[in-house]
């Protein structure tokens, strides 16, 4: 008969049980958790049938596994608690994120892994924090509390695939089983070059482990989502190389930098010159999306790899002329025309772009009066009161503007100065 699985009550003071005590594993349990556990009681249950025999034997036969298997982690989890399980509802203790360091995140956890940290989801380890994922990267981040995978990143900031660097922490949430379904854990760094395998640290059954695991996890893999504690005190330093990544933050709607139009030109040269109407600027817009992300798929990349998006790998093969180039766009094969049948003329030749700097306040010159008749032929010279001029002036601004948002064109690309893709279809 086994009985080892319960605990003995503390009040006891039989030899048994004070020899128990003495050499019970460094944990703390916390009070509201005095009953026993489904397993401790799934064990007691299985040791009564086995002596008296009856319905004691079939409901411990009947009582869920416990073990896991790393495709479907078995790490439920606790609530918002304080140390050893104080009451730690109040959120006002999220403004405070402690300040730390990568470095001491790593040892934190490491010194779990070390001591072999048993799971549980209701006792609390020597050092204050619950035994379960979410108590684990609780510890390793030093918020104070033990946390949820619910409330985690409450304390810090969503990040990229890219832009992980150890001490972070995928986090995977399930609603449909909040307590059991979900799980965390730390990224300790990448396993090799394609970014598929990364070590992580984790506490899962039967204690906390440090393992290479497929990207992002073994099982809901896309559920997974990247954080970065708020309350890093170093973190990654500015980049001395002036090729480094500038970061995921300089890119997207309403971003309006250099580096967003240093992306557009290593686009043009590595072929993506065809989804700029205007030529890259430092405005972000539709076309830098389409470039990026055609030269993503011509990597092979797929899925969010290729987002249009640039991340740490993309940024690298530009700058590096990595990879393949973007390659042309496909276009149908010339049809040969019946013997007799009558050709088209020839299109007329527009004439060349005489360069953006022709055109603008103070410019004097013949392009600026051609341009100005070719907006009337078109009916686009509402805005002139007498008529164009070789002197640009703000009518033929507001004109050049109106024919550009007439493309379906907006912000930057539809300004009221020509360029070359302007120029083209005006004189189309």
């Amino acid at each position: 008969m086994e009985f080892s699985d319960v605990e003995p009550d503390d009040s006891c003071t039989c030899g048994g049980c004070t020899d128990r005590h003495r050499t019970r594993p460094r944990a703390v349990r916390s009070p509201r958790h005095r009953p026993l556990r489904a397993r401790q009681a799934a064990v007691l249950l299985a040791a009564v049938g086995g002596v008296l025999g009856g319905p004691a034997a079939s409901l411990a036969a009947a009582a869920p596994r416990t073990d896991s298997s790393p495709l479907i982690p078995d790490s439920p989890q606790g609530e918002v608690a304080g140390p050893y399980g104080a009451d730690a509802r109040d959120r006002a203790s999220i403004a405070a994120r402690p300040a730390t360091t990568r470095a001491e995140i790593l040892r934190r956890a490491q010194s779990w892994v070390d001591q072999k940290v048993p799971y549980s989801m209701a006792r609390y380890w020597s050092d204050g924090y619950r035994q379960d994922c979410s108590g684990f990267v609780s510890m390793a981040w030093g918020l104070g509390s033990s946390q949820t995978t619910w409330t985690l990143p409450d304390f810090a900031d969503r990040i990229t695939k890219d832009d992980l660097q150890p001490g972070d922490a995928l986090i995977y949430n399930n609603p449909k089983d909040p307590e059991g379904g979900s799980h965390t854990v730390l990224f300790g760094g990448w396993v090799d070059a394609a970014r598929t395998r990364y070590t992580a640290l984790e506490q899962t059954r039967p204690g906390t482990t440090k393992r290479s695991t497929p990207y992002a996890y073994w099982s809901n893999a896309s559920g997974y989502l990247p954080y970065r504690y708020k309350g890093l005190s170093q973190p990654m330093p500015a980049p001395d190389d002036p090729d480094a990544f500038p970061g995921a933050d300089k890119f997207g709607p309403g971003k309006v930098n250099a580096y967003v139009t240093r992306l557009g030109k290593m686009l043009v040269e590595r072929g993506g010159g065809r989804f700029y109407e205007e030529g890259p600027s430092p405005d972000w817009g539709e076309a830098d999306r389409k470039a990026t992300e055609a030269f993503q798929l011509a990597q092979g990349w797929r899925g969010a790899e290729a987002d249009g998006y640039p991340g740490r790998d993309t940024w690298d093969y530009l700058v590096h002329h990595k990879g393949k180039d973007i390659p042309p766009a496909t276009a149908p094969a010339p049809t040969t025309p019946a013997p007799g049948t009558p050709q088209p003329p020839p299109p007329a030749q527009a004439p060349a772009f005489p360069g953006a700097d022709r055109f603008g306040p103070g410019r004097v010159n013949d392009d600026v009066l051609l341009l100005g008749r070719q907006l009337v032929a078109k009916g686009f010279g509402a805005a002139y009161r007498e008529g164009p001029s070789r002197d640009w002036g703000e009518a033929d601004r507001l004109n050049v503007a109106a024919f550009q948002r007439a493309q379906g064109w907006s912000g930057a690309e539809a300004d009221g100065y020509p360029g070359p893709h302007t120029w083209r279809l005006l004189f189309s």
